[in-house]
């Protein structure tokens, strides 16, 4: 494994380097996200029975960056490697397909949770909330983390220009994301919406994430789960078939 070690120590470091870009800079993001929603909607909105606006807004920024950074690291390395011709370097080692998926999963799962605890670490100041149940948010943690890792996995691969990766971005990840409660309870939509959201798998994480800290939820936590599970158990899979068939990787 000593190959999987050196290469997940060279994807953590590629991050870390410019930590003031990949970690500072979404902190601030979420920062002034709760700043602004907070001050407009804390007084006039109670998502849930004597649950703050506030509070509850902070567990939706956390996964929120959790996703959104999780995704950026391993899709924008390996575009990167593609597009400067560096990859050639991962793939002369003698890895096995396995340790090639892991080390670029597990690193881009590193700096979802590190920008995602930077996050808490800001905002918890603004109002506590409660940690009902800290298994759960720990579990919702690491499979959302690992789902959008791999996702970022396939758009990388995927993707042969920068173009490509922003549109995959600006018109999949971003719309599931906001689009998905991260920013309010969905029982607050209309009907239609909430069937709509009911296919976005992203709420689901964002939902069962936030039941760990206030014990409410808008769907079973089980349930969120469930879905969450088999959608990293789908797209890990797809991931990992491409990295074997060496698909727009070994050109």
């Amino acid at each position: 494994m000593q190959g999987f070690y050196t290469l997940f120590y060279k994807e953590v470091l590629r991050f870390w380097k410019v930590a003031f870009q990949t970690v500072a800079a979404p902190v601030l993001t979420a920062l002034m996200y709760l700043l602004i929603f907070a001050h407009v909607l804390d007084s006039h909105v109670e998502p849930y029975p004597g649950v703050q606006y506030t509070a509850f807004l902070i567990p939706g920024l956390v996964m929120m960056s959790v996703l959104q950074n999780s995704f950026a690291n391993s899709s924008s390395s390996l575009i990167q490697s593609k597009v400067t011709g560096s990859l050639i370097f991962a793939l002369l080692p003698p890895l096995s397909h396995m340790e090639f998926f892991l080390a670029y999963m597990l690193a881009a799962m590193v700096r979802g949770l590190v920008v995602g605890a930077g996050v808490l670490a800001v905002t918890m100041w603004f109002n506590l909330p409660a940690f009902a149940h800290p298994l759960w948010i720990l579990v919702f943690a690491l499979t959302s983390s690992a789902l959008m890792a791999a996702l970022g996995i396939l758009a990388g691969i995927w993707a042969e220009k920068y173009d490509q990766l922003a549109a995959f971005q600006n018109f999949l990840i971003m719309p599931l994301t906001f689009l998905s409660g991260v920013f309010y309870s969905i029982h607050s939509l209309p009907a239609f919406w909430q069937g709509v959201s009911a296919w976005n798998p992203i709420f689901y994480m964002i939902d069962g994430f936030r039941y760990g800290f206030f014990g409410v939820s808008d769907v079973s936590p089980w349930h969120a789960l469930a879905v969450a599970a088999l959608s990293l158990v789908i797209v890990g899979s797809a991931a990992y078939a491409l990295i074997k068939s060496g698909y727009k990787l070994r050109q």
